[in-house]
């Protein structure tokens, strides 16, 4: 944490391409901005970045009015394209094709097709992600799937699957069921066998549904759960670890994790890696296939602009596909989905992924809003968030008054996600005043100011009026 009004030397060294905010920068509370230049130059600069801006145009593909709006890091604003194709799929796809939609119109198809879309913007190969249910489902979906693949894998390495399973487990029809029990605990296997993997590591700041269900998640596969802050996973990973949930970014902090560092520790451990994308996707590269993340998950309404309740999505690597035993297997995902069947046989690829009917209206308008990002690069992204975040910071520095904020999000480039996380006594009332005088940004307990910036429709002149907002409300 770095307090407004004192220095740090956490910085990264500045670039040519996107500067970071330094040490002798950090809220020094004078009216003047880096360089000496009288403060007043801060609207100056922002209206020459925005003129500089090579994103500025996809301002106009959402509705957006004079409102400052910093708050896509919870809900992202509404694409242009979205109300005209719901209408279509109301009126038209439902009410005159009717039935005849599920295949003519492509709903259907629509969970693997937008995962397809979703694909790109989270570094995937197609074929491997799949979009419905809520973030939460699929967390449960993930984590659970991860847990077997592990525990099925250590047991095939000592044959265990080759004997026949005691107590074998029926379907509602009395069909049997191989569904082994988690390994034993009681040190009753051979004595050269491996530990039992046993546990699961859970990221300990996590946002508090995902712990949740990781709880929930280790009574069902017979593990233990572990808490641990990410900075201590590597140190926590041991013979017994089966599985672990992660944060790309982190939700009230906007602190980024190193996925690839912490992927490549969990697969050395011998277990696998659950990262949770909800902040990072569409922000900033993530990179799924490059560094080798086994399962993911995330939701739609933020970066991706899908809507209020916009369905999420579950990424299984493709390697892992063929042995992916979801815990909520539905009849979307069977391999004969229309057979009626009394066993499941689940699907082959990403399918497996889905579980019962898709909701279509929200889903649909999930698939209009993607088009914003026809011709868009995350990497173009990713370079005006960190331009944006780190003039948001200087502009904090330049307007307000020394020591009344503290800011919690890392400085440096690496460390940050799209948002700025500012640590203030009065939070939540100072988060009120400035709604009403129209800069959104949100609150979280007891003490956060958060402020999202989503580089395709915030501009450089909104980031310098929420910061001189702010200023004057805690004057």
């Amino acid at each position: 944490m770095n307090p407004v009004g004192a220095s740090t030397d956490e910085v990264d060294a500045s670039t040519d391409e996107s500067r970071e905010v330094r040490s002798g920068e950090v809220g020094r509370g004078e009216a003047h901005a880096p360089g000496g230049s009288p403060v007043e130059s801060l609207a100056e600069r922002a209206a020459a970045l925005d003129a500089a801006d090579e994103l500025a145009a996809y301002r106009e593909l959402f509705v957006l009015d004079e409102t400052v709006y910093l708050d896509g890091n919870s809900l992202g604003a509404l694409p242009r394209s979205v109300p005209g194709r719901v209408a279509d799929v109301v009126a038209r796809q439902w009410g005159e094709l009717r039935i005849r939609s599920w295949e003519e119109s492509g709903w259907w198809s629509a969970p693997e097709r937008l995962g397809d879309r979703i694909a790109p913007l989270v570094g995937a190969a197609p074929g491997q992600i799949v979009v419905g249910d809520s973030t939460s489902v699929n967390v449960f979906k993930a984590l659970v799937g991860a847990v077997r693949l592990v525990q099925g894998r250590e047991q095939r390495s000592t044959g265990a699957l080759d004997k026949e399973v005691e107590g074998q487990s029926t379907d509602a029809r009395g069909n049997g069921v191989d569904s082994p029990a988690p390994p034993a605990r009681d040190g009753s296997a051979a004595l050269d066998a491996p530990p039992v993997r046993d546990e699961i590591l859970v990221d300990a700041s996590t946002f508090p549904t995902d712990g949740y269900i990781a709880e929930s998640a280790a009574r069902m596969t017979g593990c233990r759960l572990r808490p641990v802050e990410p900075g201590e996973v590597r140190a926590a990973l041991g013979p017994r670890t089966a599985a672990v949930l992660l944060n790309h970014v982190d939700y009230r902090s906007g602190r980024q994790h190193d996925l690839p560092g912490l992927t490549a520790a969990v697969h050395e451990a011998g277990a696998l890696a659950v990262w949770d994308l909800c902040h990072s996707a569409g922000a900033l590269p993530v990179g799924l296939d490059e560094h080798g993340v086994d399962l993911a998950v995330g939701c739609t309404y933020k970066y991706l602009n899908g809507g209020p309740g916009s369905p999420a999505y579950l990424y299984v690597r493709r390697e892992h596909q063929p042995r992916f035993d979801s815990p909520l297997p539905g009849w979307n995902s069977h391999a004969e989905p229309f057979g009626m069947q009394a066993r499941y046989a689940p699907a082959e690829g990403a399918l497996r992924g889905r579980v019962g009917t898709p909701d279509i209206l929200s889903m649909l308008a999930l698939e209009a809003a993607l088009d914003v990002w026809e011709g868009v690069s995350v990497e173009a992204v990713r370079a005006k968030s960190l331009r944006l975040t780190d003039f948001f910071l200087e502009c904090v520095a330049g307007y307000v008054p020394p020591g009344r904020v503290e800011t919690v999000t890392p400085l440096a480039h690496a460390e940050r996600g799209s948002q700025v996380a500012l640590r203030c006594p009065d939070a939540g009332e100072v988060m009120r005043r400035l709604i009403a005088r129209g800069v959104v940004g949100d609150f979280r307990h007891p003490d956060v100011l958060r402020f999202g910036f989503t580089p395709l429709y915030v501009g450089f002149a909104e980031v310098e009026r929420a910061a001189k907002a702010l200023a004057e409300e805690l004057a």
